[in-house]
């Protein structure tokens, strides 16, 4: 386990009433609601973060909003911090727990409550997967639109912890985008209603606030969201070229021509011959970079838009240009895509970045990026959201080997600083954890940091929810 990143010191006083703490929480749950045993504690010691790793003091899966309240209730009289789960998929260490926190995770609260399709909304719990939504009305012929290449395991709750997106959110924007309304239990037990239906909330729009929050204003238990007709037609295109920086020009200006296909999903040739080993979705091998560009709409829409992207896509020498022919090569196409990750952990280790960039710097990022991991002696392969600027760096490290990790670690922040220093943010979906806590001054001044951390400690006061991330540990407030 790497030690570079620093937790909290743990709160003596809560793990020397552990005991008691159990007993209590025994009370309030029924036994297949409470972990506690040591070894039945190991899987929830760390998320897909997985470098780092602390066994919590207890694990709660209460399934219903009141006992969510009774447990925080409990917890904020007696100092305990908390640390919320889902479904463990964080690739920022957003879960991983500290020895003296009880895990509330949300997996049993996983009922759809209302499906409202005059009103194209759905109401569910927070422990519902981000893909049940959209299984659950497609046959009615609509989808929920943020899909997260995780969207097979991780939940609502956890997309709207870190503001999650996904391949298709070029167009319909990420979870803020399509989150109307929550019910949140808050750090004292207090349960609040935040939006609905409607389309638009009185009030100040503390919504937008919750949505990013990484389980640090409160626990969501359920979410309001948005359904989306599905569109007439849909039709993916493999473009491919000579090298990244070709690729990276195509899409910013197919953005700057005021296009915007529903989907521009970008790989290099490593993470090509990654995805296509694993997936055979037809990717094309000889090129250096490869685009998935989706359209949607009618036929003819469809051939107006592709017409317009193949121009620009010729601009910048494409050398392949492939429109899939059935659905089922469309299905091949985003099966080797969502499926990056997993196939990139069959060859190596890696941690996945999460850096964002103004599209008319991506060429000169994905140059640099390459340059700094070389630069470690280590490989990278890129496969990211490149319609919206959303990075997603895969660097390739052997974990078994203390300064290999340590080098990727180095790696990953000096991209991430890379980004801000070409007018991005560290993050764009996963969240800022503990991964990116440290690298918070770089991005912001010590002003816009002391604003951040007091609207969090309105919610919060005494800092129990999820503290050890998101926020520089030097220059906190007391508690």
């Amino acid at each position: 386990m790497s030690d570079a990143i620093s937790f909290l010191s743990p709160r003596a006083d809560v793990l020397a009433r552990r005991a008691q703490i159990v007993a209590d929480l025994t009370d309030l749950l029924p036994p297949e609601c409470l972990v506690h045993e040591a070894r039945e504690l190991v899987p929830f010691e760390t998320d897909a973060f997985v470098s780092y790793r602390r066994l919590p003091l207890a694990v709660a899966l209460p399934r219903t909003t009141a006992e969510v309240s009774a447990i925080m209730r409990y917890c904020h009289r007696y100092g305990i911090p908390v640390v919320p789960r889902g479904a463990g998929t964080s690739l920022s260490g957003g879960a991983i727990p500290q020895e003296d926190a009880v895990v509330l995770g949300l997996s049993k609260m996983n009922s759809i409550l209302e499906i409202d399709l005059p009103n194209r909304v759905a109401v569910v719990q927070a422990g519902v997967t981000n893909l049940n939504i959209s299984e659950s009305v497609s046959a009615d012929g609509f989808f929920y639109a943020p899909d997260p290449s995780s969207q097979l395991a991780c939940t609502i709750g956890g997309n709207i912890g870190m503001n999650s997106g996904g391949a298709h959110c070029l167009k319909y924007g990420v979870t803020t985008n399509n989150l109307l309304g929550v019910r949140m239990v808050l750090v004292d037990g207090t349960v609040i209603e935040l939006g609905g239906k409607a389309l638009d909330a009185a009030g100040y729009d503390l919504l937008g606030l919750v949505c990013g929050h990484e389980g640090q204003l409160g626990i969501v238990t359920e979410a309001t969201v948005r359904l989306i007709a599905k569109p007439e037609g849909a039709r993916p295109v493999l473009f491919g070229f000579e090298n990244s920086e070709e690729a990276g020009a195509c899409v910013a200006d197919v953005i700057a021509a005021g296009i915007i296909p529903v989907a521009i999903e970008f790989m290099d040739k490593p993470a090509i011959e990654i995805c296509e080993a694993f997936a055979h979705a037809g990717y094309p091998l000889d090129v250096g970079a490869l685009l998935i560009v989706e359209v949607e709409g009618s036929e003819a829409e469809m051939d107006a838009t592709l017409k317009d992207i193949v121009e620009i896509a010729r601009r910048h020498a494409v050398k392949t240009v492939r429109e899939c022919q059935s659905a089922t090569e469309a299905a091949l196409i985003w099966k080797g895509r969502k499926s990056a990750f997993g196939a990139t952990g069959r060859i190596a280790d890696y941690i996945c970045m999460d850096g964002t960039v103004p599209l008319s710097q991506l060429s000169h990022v994905l140059k640099r990026t390459a340059e700094i991991v070389d630069h470690y002696g280590l490989r990278v392969a890129n496969v990211f959201h490149a319609g919206d600027g959303n990075m997603h760096p895969l660097i390739l490290f052997n974990a078994n080997d203390p300064e290999d990790a340590a080098r990727a670690e180095a790696a990953g922040n000096d991209i991430l600083r890379l980004c801000v220093d070409a007018g991005g943010c560290l993050t764009g979906e996963h969240g800022v954890g503990i991964e990116k806590r440290d690298l918070m001054r770089h991005q912001y001044s010590e002003t816009d940091l002391a604003q951040q951390m007091a609207a969090r400690a309105a919610f919060d006061p005494g800092w129990l929810l999820n503290p050890s991330k998101v926020f520089p540990l030097e220059g906190r407030p007391a508690a």
